[in-house]
């Protein structure tokens, strides 16, 4: 298991100079990856790059959210997120406009290359396993808690840290708790030779 905090990963500026990425984690690489998670902070309203190809998930970890603004021909769809809603599946070549609803936000993004396979992230639900078939598999943590991964000793995670594990296909994870939802998210990305039909 690997762990990478936030605070450690050089921060990158956006082009149009609205916020800033940190890249915390890249699989196969860097450089051509299949899939890549990352935090932003988007200090000003701006569009997202456009990532072609690629299957994106957003969730907004820290601030009052943000407003997103897909064009579909003449027509606008308009998704409001904040803190406390479920990570929102996209098109990486929508590259929606981003509107701050009340100041800067932190934000969590996995991206997945479509060609190369399934990605997935979802809200941690204390007390309840996760089991995945897929390979690469990862938690991030908002707040500090415990992972529990099959028979593996117990894995401390402070504030702002991504565990992955790059062949952790059908374990069993769970972040211990009386229930509810920390501010954690499972993520996952299944390469397509890998798939089960």
């Amino acid at each position: 298991m690997k762990l990478i905090h936030v605070d450690r990963v050089p921060p990158v500026p956006w082009r149009n100079g609205g916020g800033v990425t940190r890249e915390l984690w890249a699989w196969p690489s860097a450089k051509e990856w299949q899939v890549r998670i990352s935090v932003a902070d988007i200090a000003q309203d701006g569009p997202f790059s456009a990532f072609p190809g690629v299957d994106r998930w957003f969730t907004v970890l820290q601030g009052e959210g943000v407003v997103l603004e897909f064009a579909h021909g003449f027509a606008h769809d308009t998704q409001v997120l904040g803190p406390d809603d479920a990570p929102l599946r996209f098109d990486g070549a929508a590259a929606p406009g981003c509107r701050l609803r009340a100041g800067a936000t932190r934000d969590l993004n996995l991206m997945a290359l479509r060609s190369a396979g399934q990605g997935r992230m979802q809200r941690v639900q204390a007390g309840v396993p996760w089991r995945s078939p897929a390979s690469v598999r990862a938690l991030f943590a908002a707040e500090p808690l415990q992972l529990l991964a099959d028979a593996a000793a117990p894995l401390d995670l402070p504030a702002w840290t991504l565990a992955v594990h790059p062949s952790a296909a059908h374990q069993t994870w769970t972040v211990p708790g009386p229930g509810g939802a920390p501010r954690a998210w499972w993520l996952a990305f299944e390469p397509e030779g890998t798939m089960q039909s």
